[in-house]
């Protein structure tokens, strides 16, 4: 038995709980696995995969901006409305105003700012539950979107509908795949690679860990390069004139950006304190008021950015862009294992669990399924899911959620004063913000 323990210690990373963080990748493998027999090898097509990244990448985005506002212990259900306010606004300063597409981005941006802005304040400053304010936003913004659209479809030009539809270019020797996909396969695996090698040489450094042994690093390495292998090719050998999506460029850089940023920064770590225990955190010095301020007005911007992919993937913008995003997206963040209490969570996690509902909705759209039918197995899914993995971590057993979670677990604080008192000599931190 301790030799299968230190087998999965090794091979999943550091230690056993870490092994168990694949637990949700193995239910979309598993989930894949089903709907690609279903459909007769259908779900693993190029077409399919393609369709499938550029249907569903705006909902990942949002679940990344969702992702930080349910761990700092808040909701947002404005999401759609202010994605669709953003691309009606958007359209017609392109389409009516003759505004280049590329500053119709930054405008777009910018609005959505404002709006977070203003979300930010009610719930920083004025104490406004999140709940409230952004149920006030889903119903000002919608309002907003079908005052401004009048009802009425706005088609966006060719150039800006690159980020939603476009796909990465044709260049270089006719190789019967795109060599832009290619060197993008290629990259992802000398990161995969690196990281891997600088794992090993962390661990080696720090004081009283032993490295796994080479055969497992190899092993490792051979399982993830042969997955980046296979997804490089079947998106490189689709259609001429297809290959990975621009849309999926931006999402896999946002992953990027946002997984440092929550786990390797001071900002990061205080938006899980703050959800962790906002008391606590404040004592110890954190800026409450500017953490909550900052995940409503980052949410916004990136709902923004949704909208916008997703008006350019449809070519115009109207009065039913957005429908129930923010139910989907919330969906998204808690199969990825997010608390409801808030502290909890990663953006892996989220993209995973997006994934999942992505491919569910996709396999059952393959086989026929009625669109009645897919919303009710889909909330079946994500209540059994989730009932599920708690009913498992109640009674002691493998918990995807709970093993998800485990390396933003927060520990339990008797006293907030107490705390406050024991970090004093380290952070001046004020009475109050």
């Amino acid at each position: 038995m301790s030799r299968i323990k230190d087998l999965q210690k090794n091979l999943f990373g550091g230690t056993t709980s870490n092994a168990r963080q694949f637990g949700m990748i193995f239910t979309l493998v598993a989930v894949v696995l089903f709907f690609q027999i279903k459909t007769d090898g259908l779900t693993l097509q190029s077409g399919n995969l393609i369709a499938l990244t550029q249907q569903y990448a705006y909902i990942s985005i949002l679940s990344i901006g969702m992702l930080m506002v349910i761990v700092a212990g808040h909701i947002d259900l404005s999401v759609g409305s202010v994605a669709a306010f953003v691309g009606i606004v958007v359209a017609k300063a392109i389409t009516e105003h003759d505004l280049p597409w590329p500053v119709g981005i930054l405008l777009g941006l910018a609005v959505g700012a404002v709006i977070g802005a203003w979300h930010g304040f009610w719930v920083a400053y004025i104490g406004v539950p999140a709940f409230i304010v952004t149920l006030a936003g889903m119903l000002l913004f919608r309002g907003g979107n079908q005052y401004i659209g009048n009802a009425d479809t706005v088609p966006v030009p060719e150039g800006f509908r690159k980020i939603g539809a476009g796909y990465l270019p044709e260049f270089g020797p006719d190789t019967g795949y795109n060599n832009a996909t290619l060197l993008l396969g290629l990259l992802a695996c000398l990161a995969v690679v690196w990281r891997e090698f600088r794992a090993r040489q962390v661990r080696q450094q720090m004081e009283g860990a032993d490295p796994a042994p080479l055969w497992i690093s190899i092993l490792r390495l051979v399982v993830m390069l042969a997955v980046v292998a296979f997804v490089t090719l079947r998106f490189a050998s689709g259609r001429v004139g297809t290959s990975f999506p621009i849309s999926g460029i931006i999402l896999a850089g946002l992953v990027v950006v946002y997984s440092f940023y929550t786990r390797n920064t001071a900002g990061g770590r205080h938006i899980y304190a703050v959800g962790g225990n906002a008391r606590a955190a404040e004592l110890s010095g954190v800026k409450l008021r500017r953490v909550n301020f900052f995940v409503m007005m980052n949410m916004s911007i990136l709902a923004a950015l949704a909208g916008m992919i997703f008006v350019a993937r449809s070519a115009a913008s109207g009065p039913q862009d957005g429908l129930s995003w923010e139910l989907d997206a919330i969906a998204a963040v808690f199969i990825g294992g997010a608390a409801v209490s808030g502290g909890l969570g990663t953006v892996s996690g989220s993209i995973v669990g997006g994934l999942v509902m992505a491919v569910l909705s996709n396999g059952l759209q393959l086989i026929g399924t009625g669109s009645d039918m897919v919303q009710i197995i889909k909330g079946l899914f994500l209540l059994g899911a989730v009932a599920l993995d708690v009913y498992n971590k109640s009674q002691g057993r493998f918990s995807i959620i709970g093993s998800l979670m485990r390396p933003f677990r927060r520990e339990p604080v008797a006293d907030p004063v107490a705390l406050a008192e024991a970090s004093r000599e380290d952070v001046k931190a004020p009475a109050a913000s």
